[in-house]
C-alpha cells in the first residue's frame, strides 16, 4: 500500500497531488551505492578499476538524483509551497497493528542529500589515488560504497524505524572501515571502541523509539497528520508527563538525543572519534564531515519537532536546553583537547567533536537551520582539513607526527594553500569563509539565550582556542624546517582536485548564510529570503564582525606568537609544555578521561565479568552439573530396571517359551508309530482312571 502526501504549509497552502517524480526515485539514491557495494562484493581482489568504478558511478548517479530532488523542492519554495513529499508503506501487520516505512522529501532531506552525494563523490575520487598501493583496495571500496548507501538511507527515511536501521548500518560499516587494516592491533582495538560506545547511545535510542511507538502508534514522521511529528500526536505526548518536570515529547526526544550524542561523539561518549583516526584517511573525512557524525545532527534536526514542543516564551524547552548546554560544553572541552595533540589527524578529529558541540548548541538555542548551516559548511572544510591531511601524510612517507614534520609550505605549495584556505574556514575568518557565517552565528545567537549566558562564553572561548590549535598545528607542519626522515613530495591530481574544489566551496558557501541574503535559513524555515545589503551595516552585525574578528586574530597571534615559523627538533617539548607543564600534561593525557572510565566504567564491567564467569563456572555450572548428576543416577537406574526387569522379564519368558516349544517339538515328530502309541497310552490311562473311578 502506498500513500503518499505533498505538504504545502509554508507561504500558500496547497493541496496534495500526486506524488512528484522527484520523491517516486527518491529510493534510489541509497540504493544505488548499496547495490554497488554488493557487486563489488562478489569481485576478486585484482579488479581494482573495476571497483572504483562501479562505487564512483553508483555515487554519481545518487548525485544527479540529489539535485534533481533538491530543485523541486527549490521550485516548491521559490513559489511559496512548504515541499513535503512523502510515500510510505506497510512493511508487515501483527495483529490489529501494522508497522509502516516510507521515506520524505522536504528541505531538510535535500539540503542533507546533496551534501553527501557531492562531499562523498569527491572522498570516493581521491581514495582512488590515496588507496592506489593498498591490496585490499577492492574490499575498501566495497565498505565506502555501503556506508554512503547506509547515510543516504538514513537521510531519506522518514520512519524513525528505517531510519534506526540505517543508523546500525552506519555504525556497523564504520567498524568495518575504522579497522580496515585490522593487521594492527591498535586499529582492531579503534574499531572496537567506536561499536561499543556508540551502543550506548543506541540502547537509548532504541528505548527512545519503543516508547515514542507506544505513545503515538507509529514511526512514522508524516502521515497525512496522523505522523508522530505532527499535531494530534504532539498534543497527545505533551498531555503526559514523565520525570522531572519532562512530558513525554521532551523525554522521548532526550532519549533520541542520548543516541545522537554517541553517533557525533558529545561529551561524555566523544572518547571513540579521536580513535577512529586509525582508519584510512578518506574514511577519516567521510565519518568526520559527511555522514556518521552528520547522523547525530540531523537526528536532533529531525526530531526538532519533538524536542520543541510545548515551548513558551523564549522558544526554550527543557530537552532543547539540554542539548545546547550538552553542546556548548563539548565546543570548549574538545577544543581544550585538540591543543595537546601531536597526531595531525587526532588534532583534527578533537577538532570535529568541537564543532559538532557547536552545530548540537545552534540547534538547542536557534533552531534546525542554525545549526544545520554549520553543518553543512563543516562538511566542506573538514572534509578538506582531512584530505589535505591525507596528502600531507602521503607526501611524508605515512608520517603523522606534527613534530616530525616542518617546511612543507614549500615542498607542497598547493597542498598548503588548500590546508590555509580550511583551516580559516575552520577559525572563522571574518567575511570570505563560510565558517565565519555559519559558526559566528551560533555564537551570536547564544547571547541573546534567555536561560543563561555561560553558553556563549563556551562558545566564544571555544573559538579562540580553535584559532590557536590550528595555527599550532600549521606551524608545525607547514612553517620552520623540515625535520622528517625522508623529503617530501606533493600529492598527484587526482587528490589534488578534489580538494580544490571542496576549496572553492569554503569560501563560496558563506554567500548563502549572510544577513544580507540569508538563503539557507529562510530555505530550511519555509520562509521567504529577501536580499537587504543594509544588514551588513547594522550594528548587530558590526558586532559580530567585531568580536569574531578579535577572538580569530587573538588565537591566531597567541599561536604564532609561541609556535610561528620555528624549527624545534622533534625531540624538544613543546612550547607551551615549556611553558606551563602543568596545564600540557593534562591536555596532551586528554583530561584523563579514558583513565577515568578505564577505573570506574570499565573496572566496574570488568569486576562483574569475573562475577557472571564466576556465577556461571561454580553457581550455574553447578545447578547444570547437578542437574545432569542426577539425570546421569535416573539414567543408571532406568538401565538396572530395564536391564534386570524388563529384559530379565522378557529374556526368562522367551526361555520357557522355548523349553515349551522344545518338548512339543518332541512330540511333533511326524511319525504314524509315534502319534498310535500315544493313542494307546492315553487309552490305557483312561482306562485306568474309569476303573479306579467305578470303584471308588
Amino acid at each position: 500500500m502506498l500513500i503518499q502526501e505533498g505538504a504545502a504549509a509554508a507561504f500558500h497552502p496547497q493541496l496534495a497531488g500526486p506524488a512528484s517524480a522527484a520523491v517516486r526515485m527518491l529510493w534510489l539514491i541509497p540504493v544505488a551505492p548499496m547495490l554497488a557495494a554488493g557487486v563489488i562484493a562478489l569481485l576478486k581482489q585484482p579488479r581494482r578499476k573495476l571497483a572504483a568504478g562501479l562505487a564512483i558511478g553508483s555515487l554519481a548517479f545518487s548525485m544527479v538524483l540529489a539535485f534533481i530532488a533538491f530543485a523541486h523542492v527549490v521550485a516548491g519554495w521559490a513559489h511559496g509551497v512548504a515541499v513535503r513529499e512523502t510515500i510510505n508503506f506497510v512493511w508487515f501487520r501483527a495483529g490489529t497493528d501494522a508497522v509502516a516505512l516510507g521515506w520524505v522529501l522536504d528541505p531538510l532531506s535535500a539540503v542533507m542529500l546533496v551534501m553527501v552525494t557531492f562531499v562523498g563523490l569527491l572522498i570516493f575520487i581521491y581514495s582512488v589515488g590515496y588507496m592506489a598501493h593498498d591490496e585490499n583496495f577492492t574490499r575498501f571500496f566495497c565498505f565506502l560504497a555501503l556506508f554512503a548507501g547506509a547515510m543516504l538511507g538514513l537521510v531519506i527515511s522518514n520512519s524513525l524505524l528505517l531510519l534506526f536501521m540505517n543508523w546500525e548500518l552506519v555504525g556497523l560499516t564504520s567498524y568495518l572501515l575504522i579497522g580496515f587494516w585490522y593487521h594492527k592491533p591498535i586499529a582492531a582495538a579503534a574499531a572496537k571502541k567506536a561499536f561499543m560506545t556508540t551502543r550506548v547511545g543506541d540502547v537509548m535510542f532504541l528505548l527512545g523509539m519503543v516508547w515514542l511507538f507506544a505513545q503515538t502508534g507509529t514511526l512514522l514522521f508524516y502521515n497525512h497528520g496522523a505522523g508522530n511529528l505532527q499535531h494530534a500526536a504532539l498534543a497527545r505526548l505533551l498531555a503526559q508527563h514523565a520525570a522531572l518536570g519532562l512530558t513525554a515529547a521532551g523525554a522521548i526526544g532526550l532519549l533520541l538525543f542520548v543516541g545522537a550524542m554517541g553517533k557525533s561523539g558529545q561529551f561524555p561518549l566523544h572518547v571513540w572519534l579521536p580513535d577512529a583516526m586509525e582508519g584510512p584517511t578518506p574514511v577519516s573525512a567521510l565519518i568526520h564531515a559527511a555522514t556518521m557524525v552528520a547522523a547525530g545532527v540531523y537526528l536532533v534536526a529531525r526530531v526538532y519537532p519533538l524536542m520543541h514542543a510545548g515551548a513558551l516564551a523564549g522558544g526554550t524547552t527543557p530537552a532543547l536546553e539540554v542539548v545546547t548546554w550538552i553542546g556548548a560544553g563539548t565546543a570548549f572541552f574538545a577544543a581544550l583537547l585538540a591543543i595537546g595533540q601531536n597526531d595531525i589527524k587526532r588534532i583534527l578529529a578533537y577538532s570535529t567533536v568541537s564543532q559538532l558541540g557547536y552545530m548540537m548548541a545552534g540547534i538547542g538555542i536557534g533552531g534546525v537551520a542554525l545549526g544545520m548551516f554549520h553543518l553543512i559548511t563543516h562538511a566542506f572544510f573538514k572534509s578538506l582539513l582531512f584530505l589535505s591531511a591525507g596528502s600531507v601524510i602521503h607526501g611524508c612517507h605515512e608520517e603523522q607526527d606534527v613534530r616530525h614534520m616542518g617546511g612543507l609550505r614549500k615542498a607542497m605549495p598547493i597542498t598548503f594553500g588548500i590546508y590555509a584556505i580550511a583551516t580559516l574556514a575552520l577559525c572563522g575568518f571574518p567575511i570570505f569563509f563560510s565558517g565565519f557565517w555559519s559558526k559566528d552565528a551560533i555564537i551570536d545567537a547564544s547571547q541573546t539565550w534567555s536561560v543563561s549566558a555561560v553558553p556563549y562564553y563556551l562558545l566564544l572561548f571555544g573559538a579562540v582556542l580553535t584559532a590557536f590549535y590550528m595555527t599550532r598545528q600549521v606551524s608545525y607542519v607547514f612553517f620552520g624546517q623540515w625535520r622528517g626522515h625522508k623529503s617530501a613530495h606533493e600529492s598527484g591530481k587526482i587528490m589534488l582536485v578534489p580538494m580544490a574544489t571542496l576549496a572553492f566551496f569554503c569560501v563560496a558557501l558563506g554567500i548563502i548564510g549572510t544577513p544580507a541574503w540569508p538563503w539557507f535559513h529562510a530555505f530550511l524555515s519555509n520562509q521567504a529570503a529577501r536580499a537587504n545589503l543594509g544588514a551588513f551595516a547594522s550594528s548587530g552585525f558590526l558586532l559580530m564582525l567585531l568580536s569574531a574578528t578579535v577572538v580569530v586574530f587573538a588565537g591566531i597571534g597567541f599561536g604564532w606568537w609561541l609556535y610561528g615559523n620555528k624549527s624545534p627538533a622533534a625531540t624538544e617539548p613543546d612550547a607551551l609544555e615549556k611553558a606551563s607543564p602543568w596545564i600540557w600534561a593534562p591536555l596532551r593525557d586528554r583530561l584523563y578521561v579514558d583513565e577515568f572510565y578505564d577505573v570506574t566504567v570499565i573496572a566496574f564491567y570488568r569486576i562483574w565479568a569475573r562475577v557472571a564467569d564466576w556465577l556461571d563456572r561454580f553457581v550455574w555450572g553447578g545447578i547444570v552439573a547437578g542437574v545432569a548428576l542426577s539425570f546421569r543416577g535416573l539414567a543408571h537406574l532406568d538401565r538396572l530396571f530395564d536391564m534386570y526387569w524388563i529384559d530379565g522379564g522378557f529374556d526368562k519368558g522367551c526361555e520357557e517359551l522355548t523349553t515349551g516349544g522344545g518338548l512339543l517339538a518332541r512330540v511333533q515328530t511326524g511319525r504314524v508309530q509315534t502319534y498310535l502309541r500315544l493313542l494307546a497310552l492315553a487309552f490305557v490311562v483312561l482306562v485306568a482312571i474309569l476303573i479306579w473311578s467305578s470303584r471308588a
